[in-house]
């Protein structure tokens, strides 16, 4: 237990002073806790205390109240020549205000572009995540939603969203399209961004791209919007066409959330592309895997074929396999099913849960040197998903990885999770007791 503290303040004496001009920020952080260790070493060394250029400037971009710093930064110091000691903001959204660190290590993020959804949940998370789909279907072409069409461009609704959020909520947004505009096209729509939520905010989504195209990206958006290739008939430009793009804006100064991560094997690759977070999309790939699991068991009971037709009705439909392999022969769909469900350890408790994805990610990282670099659990439903992250991100295995873990969801999801029976039991007694009613 520790019995004896000490401050930045603490420093302070006759001999060491705060630099005139910079009273008002350097007041900020005088209450700073100071190890005991470095206090002894700097007290030889310091005789002024400052604060850097990069200090002034997140003060006066989020207009910080006196006496404050704002939520998302972490409080550093740096001991410079002829005695100086400047404290630094740096960008970390494990930190609430005043470079306290936040609740639990492990973080929250919203899935939402309605800001009427934001709002109640915006205290309790680091992050909010959105694309193309969320953005538009969801919110700005839903009446229901977009109540009185207030909101009709992406731009006021992420502007909106940013000023609800404040200062310590990454955002990551997607751009339109990855595959039909050039690059210096790209980084202008993430400029744009950059501008309206601040460079220490804005995150740009990029995702994998597979087999995906300029020259075959129509194919989506018409006719029976199928690709006339599989998943794995990738060339090497298209495969790293994401990658690239992540470096790309990671060399303009950008944060990078790589998405449409399923599968672990993804994972060691998409590292290299130096991003900010990584994901593991963790609901469909459970639902297919369940849906495999099911038939071959029904098939292995039964010798119904019409089992293993499901399966491959199932692939078909969820671009495991491209159209013209419509009448891949049976045995080789069953084949391909077994082999997934035994990567996927679906038959083990590494896997049963749908969450072997997740395991391998935190393993991963202690194999990485981008410790910046956190994992984002996303893609959830049903009333097992959430509990069981929670209870994987408690295994003594992972205790050491969870502050790089953010779980992300629609907030009325998180929301569900609040709850439970005896919240309406006790409530109802604790009501009535309230009215004077036995």
């Amino acid at each position: 237990m520790k019995t004896v503290s000490c401050t930045l303040n603490t420093l302070l004496n006759d001999d060491v002073s705060v630099i005139e001009n910079q009273k008002k920020d350097v007041a900020r952080v005088l209450d700073f806790d100071l190890p005991l260790e470095d206090y002894a070493f700097l007290k030889k060394h310091v005789k002024k205390i400052g604060v850097t250029a990069a200090f002034e400037k997140v003060i006066k971009t989020f207009n910080t109240p006196d006496n404050e710093t704002p939520e998302g930064f972490r409080i550093a110091c740096r001991l410079e020549a002829n005695g100086i000691l400047r404290t630094d903001l740096i960008r970390d959204i494990s930190y609430d205000k005043n470079g306290k660190k936040r609740p639990t290590n492990v973080l929250f993020s919203a899935d939402s572009a309605n800001p009427y959804e934001v709002a109640p949940i915006s205290k309790m998370i680091a992050n909010l995540t959105c694309n193309p789909g969320i953005i538009y279907d969801l919110f700005i072409n839903n009446p229901q939603a977009n109540v009185g069409n207030h909101f009709k461009t992406r731009d006021e609704v992420m502007g909106e969203i940013g000023r609800i959020l404040g200062p310590g909520s990454d955002i990551s947004v997607e751009l339109n399209d990855p595959f039909g505009k050039s690059d210096s096209e790209l980084l202008e729509e993430a400029e744009k961004f950059r501008e309206m939520l601040t460079d220490y905010r804005v995150v740009i989504k990029v995702p994998h791209t597979g087999p995906v195209t300029k020259e075959n990206v129509s194919e989506l958006l018409s006719g029976n919007k199928k690709l006339s290739r599989s998943c794995t008939d990738v060339t090497t430009e298209s495969a790293f066409r994401g990658h690239n793009l992540a470096l790309m804006l990671k060399e303009h100064g950008f944060r990078v959330n790589f998405t449409l991560m399923f599968e672990p094997y993804q994972t060691a690759l998409a590292l290299q592309a130096k991003p900010y977070f990584v994901n593991s999309f963790v609901r469909h790939r459970l639902m297919q895997s369940e849906l495999m699991d099911q038939n071959l068991k029904q098939f292995n009971a039964t010798g119904n074929i019409k089992c293993i037709e499901a399966i491959r009705n199932m692939f078909l439909e969820k671009d495991y396999l491209a159209m013209d392999q419509a009448d891949m022969d049976l045995l080789s769909v069953k084949n391909i099913a077994e082999a997934m469900l035994k990567y996927r350890h679906f038959s083990d408790v590494e896997g049963s849960d749908g969450l072997d994805s997740v395991r391998h990610n935190l393993r991963l990282f202690k194999n990485t040197n981008l410790d910046d670099t956190r994992l984002i659990i996303c893609s959830m439903e049903g009333e097992l998903n959430y509990p069981d992250i929670d209870k994987l991100l408690v295994e003594q295995e992972f205790e050491d990885l969870v502050h790089r873990v953010v779980v992300t969801a629609e907030p009325k999801y998180l929301a569900r999770f609040t709850s439970c029976n005896q919240v309406v039991s006790y409530q109802r007694r604790f009501m009535n007791a309230a009215n004077g009613q036995k």
